[in-house]
């Protein structure tokens, strides 16, 4: 009654793999309806990134101008050539501490230099098809250093939430806060109070009226209030006087062998976390939307894009997760909704520039706080520490080395010991279960009893059966969900069989748990069958439990339990 799916199919060519979505997109059909959806949803996220992209600028010790360079030139860029239907590009908080450090360090030309040579990087990466390498860092991975960046960004906002003016505010977190407990007595009431009417407003317009800009609201709500009461507050004109009214001409970064040579860690870190943060969000659309990007060709994409923005004065593009998830939830039909979220902004530059310059930066202080705690992935910390003590050893090495060392030393020990944990466990998995070895071997049929073979089995179409063997770990979801991904909305169930797997680890339950819900808005049933009573604990800590899916104990009693529910079912139309 069923068919097992196997994943042979031949590879794409040059040209499959680096075309852009948009022309997928346009080779299907584009009328005006679709022009209509995603104008609406690019008009939405242009909404939500404006604030934003000058926020995030600020905080990184750039000017607001320059947030917008980048949300115009690298978004732009991003929809037109990107693997992602829907990637939304633009200035990341994630980016915060390391532009920052970068500016302290090399200057305003040291960034654009370093943001240019992560742009050739970055395609560099695509092309040479290494997209998918990114994919093998472990789940806690991610997790951690998104934690540990978020509080980073919490602490660099203490001082304009606050109103405090240190003499000098340094980057490393404990030196940070002794500067800023000297700098006590600078408190501005006005300030604390425009930061807690800000966070007020976006908490609640997101509570009572989800659907509207609680940011931009919150943001001019407080600019006209502030401007009116005449506060004692800084706002963007007494920063920066103001934003420009049209963007810059483009010019190349200053370039010689020494300056390269200064910035190039930097590059190298730009590099990391942006192909991590962009295919993590693709792969968010993805899972949105049950549509599958292409790594490598969002990575060229990710590549020009920051060579463009670092051409007009901007920094680091890379996909944004919010705006993304924005942009599906507006209704976007393809990557005309990113440009013209791009062009949406360009307008408000054009037009509405000097109104900006009454934003308090208090009230930019409090949008950022709300990022930040966004970013924490409270139920999946909570989910990991639960793991066991290895993922809970990986989550807080990478998460402490991420606010007291390094990003990019996070990401290399975490993934270290990743790897240790993976070798420690398969060593034990594999004395329990000898007859379950990591790669399968050839046996002769006689080798064990079997049952006959059933044709039924593989006639109807209506239930696919996927059978898993060897480990699901961090290093095989890629591979394995790639197989998933393209099983069809037109099966009504899929049997996932693990009764090959010895081992799995939270990065595979993750990818499960990613399957089930993408299953369940394709209104197909997700059965589990085979899985040892340690592989049960790790999948229910992630939620895969009824109704989101069925467990059984064999393939034979998934396909049993659908059998009596189908005659049970009474006849279409009946």
């Amino acid at each position: 009654m069923t068919r097992t799916t196997t994943a042979t199919r031949d590879a794409p060519s040059f040209a499959e793999m680096f075309t852009p979505k948009l022309w997928t997109v346009l080779r299907e059909g584009y009328d005006a309806r679709h022009l209509r959806a995603d104008a609406v949803a690019g008009l939405t996220v242009a909404i939500v990134a404006l604030p934003l992209s000058m926020a995030i600028a600020i905080a990184s010790g750039a000017s607001p101008a320059q947030g917008l360079y980048t949300a115009i030139i690298g978004g732009f860029l991003v929809s037109l050539l990107g693997g992602s239907r829907f990637q939304i590009g633009g200035p990341a908080g994630a980016f915060i501490i390391l532009v920052a450090g970068t500016v302290a360090e090399h200057g305003m030309d040291g960034l654009i230099l370093a943001t240019f040579l992560s742009g050739l990087m970055l395609a560099g990466t695509g092309l040479l098809r290494l997209g998918t390498f990114i994919k093998f860092i472990p789940f806690p991975v991610t997790v951690g250093f998104t934690a540990g960046i978020a509080v980073i960004i919490l602490a660099s906002q203490i001082s304009p939430l606050l109103g405090l003016s240190p003499d000098d505010e340094p980057g490393e977190l404990v030196a940070k806060l002794g500067a800023l407990w000297d700098a006590r007595a600078d408190v501005t009431p006005a300030a604390i109070g425009l930061s807690l009417v800000t966070i007020a407003l976006i908490l609640g317009i997101r509570t009572w009226r989800p659907k509207w800009p609680g940011m931009l609201i919150a943001i001019g709500v407080v600019a006209v209030a502030s401007t009116l009461i005449d506060l004692p507050v800084e706002t963007i004109g007494t920063r920066f006087g103001g934003i420009p009214s049209s963007l810059p001409l483009p010019a190349l970064p200053e370039i010689s062998l020494a300056r390269i040579v200064a910035v190039l860690p930097a590059a190298i870190a730009f590099t990391l976390l942006g192909a991590i943060e962009s295919l993590l969000s693709a792969v968010v659309a993805d899972g949105m939307t049950g549509r599958r990007h292409r790594s490598n060709c969002e990575l060229v994409a990710q590549g020009v894009a920051n060579l463009g923005s670092s051409l007009f004065g901007g920094f680091c593009v890379t996909g944004t997760i919010a705006r993304t998830a924005t942009n599906v939830r507006s209704g976007a039909h393809g990557p005309v909704a990113g440009m013209l979220h791009a062009l949406f902004l360009l307008a408000f530059m054009l037009i509405a520039a000097p109104v900006a310059a009454y934003i308090p930066l208090a009230a930019l202080a409090g949008v950022l706080v709300i990022v930040a705690w966004n970013m924490i992935e409270r139920p999946a910390i909570a989910v990991l520490l639960r793991s066991g003590r290895g993922e809970a050893l990986v989550l807080a090495a990478t998460f402490f080395l991420t606010i007291f060392r390094d990003l990019t030393e996070a990401i290399i020990v975490g993934v270290a010991l990743g790897s240790v944990l993976f070798i420690q466990r398969m060593s034990r998995t594999t004395a329990i279960y000898r007859d379950i070895p990591l790669v399968g071997r050839d046996e002769a049929d006689t080798a064990r009893s079997r049952d006959a073979h059933d044709e039924t089995v593989t006639a109807d179409p209506d239930i696919v059966v996927y059978r898993i063997t060897g480990a699901l770990f961090f290093g095989a979801t890629a591979s394995i969900g790639s197989v998933l991904d393209r099983i069809e909305d037109r099966h009504k169930a899929l049997i996932v069989d693990f009764s090959a797997v010895p081992f799995l680890d939270s990065t595979g339950a993750h990818m499960i748990e990613g399957l089930a819900r993408k299953a369940r808005s394709r209104k197909v049933e997700l059965w589990l069958t085979g899985t040892s009573r340690p592989m049960r604990r790790e999948l229910l800590m992630h939620g895969l439990k009824k109704p989101l899916v069925r467990h059984a104990a064999s393939v034979d009693h998934a396909l049993a339990s659908l059998n009596r529910r189908q005659a049970l079912a009474p006849p279409a139309g009946g």
